[in-house]
């Protein structure tokens, strides 16, 4: 069997699964089976599969046909510039998170020298991204997932970032260190109805405390903001991620505990979904 019959093979596995990026994940579960780049597969169609090679791909395919994300069977994703280790104990990093990281960016010099808290850091991906570009900045990273934290360690470890941010496993309920310059966070604000409603890659594989905010999807939310005003320095920033629908209420919220609302920033598809605030007091 060549490269093209093996890809042909696992397109239509793929799309009997209705997987709508059948061809596109066929060819980079075949180049990760092979230890190959994808562009080495296209331009080599007619080389031969190894069976050895082609039973690697099979149960790569097998994973992949059960909708679970490519970036879990990796190990692996990309955000911002740079690359994260990714398990079933975080949520996958996505584009629209960096929204978070191009609004601090712009509100802070690379030579500046702030203090962060990230709010349920998961991967950790948000503040390491941060951290990497403002060097002469620190943080602090809370998860109430032990696993969580464990994962953000080992990525702080790659980006050689461990003695620059500090990772705890606890509830900001039960947090006491102030007072930081910037609170980012992408909390849980999908709410119970709409999380049903989820993406089997999503619901089944991704980790649903990290998703799951309640009825209306906003108690998460409404905890992050009481507390970041006693964390936060007066005239920090609150910066954080939110859902479809959820802007006029968050704003309320915001409005009601002193926040000063600088900005809502849309994502590629024109939803709001980045809110930039400051405490006044």
């Amino acid at each position: 069997m060549n490269y093209l019959s093996a890809l042909n093979y696992a397109n239509k596995l793929l799309k009997s699964k209705n997987i709508l990026s059948h061809k596109l994940d066929s060819e980079l579960l075949l180049a990760k089976a092979l230890n190959k780049s994808r562009e080495e597969i296209l331009i080599n169609l007619n080389s031969n599969l190894e069976e050895r090679d082609f039973y690697i791909f099979e149960k790569l395919l097998i994973r992949r046909k059960k909708k679970e994300p490519i970036a879990y069977i990796f190990r692996q994703k990309d955000f911002w510039k740079y690359k994260f280790f990714v398990n079933k104990d975080v949520l996958i990093p996505r584009p629209e998170t960096e929204i978070i990281v191009e609004e601090v960016l712009k509100l802070t010099s690379y030579n500046s020298s702030k203090f962060f808290l990230d709010v349920g850091t998961g991967s950790g991906c948000l503040i390491l991204s941060i951290i990497k570009e403002r060097p002469k900045s620190h943080g602090t990273a809370i998860d109430i997932s032990k696993k969580a934290i464990n994962t953000a360690i080992n990525n702080a470890k790659m980006h050689h970032l461990e003695n620059k941010i500090k990772f705890i496993n606890i509830n900001i309920d039960k947090f006491r260190n102030n007072k930081y310059d910037f609170i980012v966070s992408n909390p849980p604000y999908i709410n119970d109805i709409n999380f049903k409603r989820l993406e089997a890659n999503v619901k089944q594989f991704e980790p649903g405390v990290a998703l799951k905010a309640g009825v209306d999807g906003l108690k998460i939310i409404k905890n992050l903001i009481i507390k970041s005003k006693k964390l936060l320095k007066k005239n920090g920033k609150l910066v954080f991620e939110f859902g479809e629908n959820q802007e006029d209420k968050i704003k309320k919220i915001l409005m009601k505990n002193k926040f000063y609302i600088n900005k809502v920033c849309k994502d590629i598809r024109s939803y709001p979904r980045v809110i930039v605030s400051t405490k006044l007091f």
